[in-house]
């Protein structure tokens, strides 16, 4: 192999060695670099979504109860702040609970890497 001196600001000389590539007709591509890495599933974003929907689901249940008449309710104004905060809960959470789902059942377009991840 040849070497080569180089010389730096201080004035040592460093060997290098360098060597040929070896030359191929694939243009120094690999199959392996376009091939996507298996997808990081977020559970503690799961997890998260997974409360939210559930804390929603109960939010707007008790407020449609409220909402009936279903209870004896002194208060008949904490109804509607039940059932939107159930309805603000409810929503991040179905939503990434179901493309967590439709990802893990392996539809077309939806991926893991589509809902937040916490570890970052």
């Amino acid at each position: 192999m040849p070497t080569r001196n180089l010389v730096s600001n201080g004035g040592s000389s460093d060997k290098v060695k360098y060597s040929r590539l070896s030359s191929h007709d694939d243009d120094g591509y690999i199959d392996l670099q376009f091939k996507r890495p298996p997808p990081k599933v977020p559970y503690k974003a799961i997890a998260l979504a997974t409360f939210l929907f559930l804390i929603g689901s109960l939010l707007i249940i008790n407020g449609a109860l409220l909402l009936a008449g279903y209870y004896g309710v002194e208060h008949s104004d904490r109804t509607f702040p039940i059932l939107i905060i159930g309805i603000v809960v409810f929503l991040p959470g179905f939503y990434h609970l179901r493309i967590a789902y439709y990802a893990w059942k392996g539809y077309r377009g939806y991926s893991y890497d589509d809902i937040p991840d916490f570890d970052d």
